[in-house]
């Protein structure tokens, strides 16, 4: 008899068949975890770069806090710092995509984004600093008014 039998040729479609699954089942979780999280001002990272191949990292900036979403096979990890304790933000420019460090006033390591374009990089800063701006202005004017003189 030549090349394979009946039974033989069965086994390894079946083999192909359920290979082929698996490598479908994994990309769609894969896909599924890696989607934009619904918001106003989301920033999702390149899966072209470090740390962002399977699941991209994604920044969410809100007028309170910036948050760092980095999504695991199972799980996700969330690192979020309110905006009165950003104490400053770094970009690092390379030939296509951006890093993005975020600085807290709590003396902890920086917040670090990877592999966004330098367009988003600039947008993310740009917006922490008017919604921190915003804060502080807001903050200002619900001080307590200073007492009249002579009163």
């Amino acid at each position: 008899m030549n090349g394979l039998d009946q039974d033989s040729l069965r086994y390894v479609y079946l083999v192909l068949i359920i290979v082929v699954g698996v490598f479908a089942v994994v990309g769609l979780w894969a896909w599924l975890k890696g989607r934009r999280v619904a918001g106003e001002h989301v920033f999702l990272a390149s899966r072209w770069t470090r740390g962002n191949r399977l699941f991209p990292s994604q920044v969410i900036i809100s007028p309170s806090s910036v948050t760092l979403v980095q999504p695991r096979w199972i799980g996700k990890q969330e690192e979020s710092i309110h905006l009165a304790h950003v104490a400053s933000i770094k970009i690092n420019t390379h030939v296509l995509f951006s890093d993005v460090l975020i600085e807290t006033s709590g003396g902890q390591d920086p917040v670090v984004c990877h592999g966004h374009t330098k367009g988003d990089a600039v947008a993310m800063k740009q917006l922490i600093e008017n919604f921190q701006s915003q804060y502080y202005r807001a903050q200002a004017g619900t001080a307590a008014p200073a007492p009249k003189p002579g009163a």
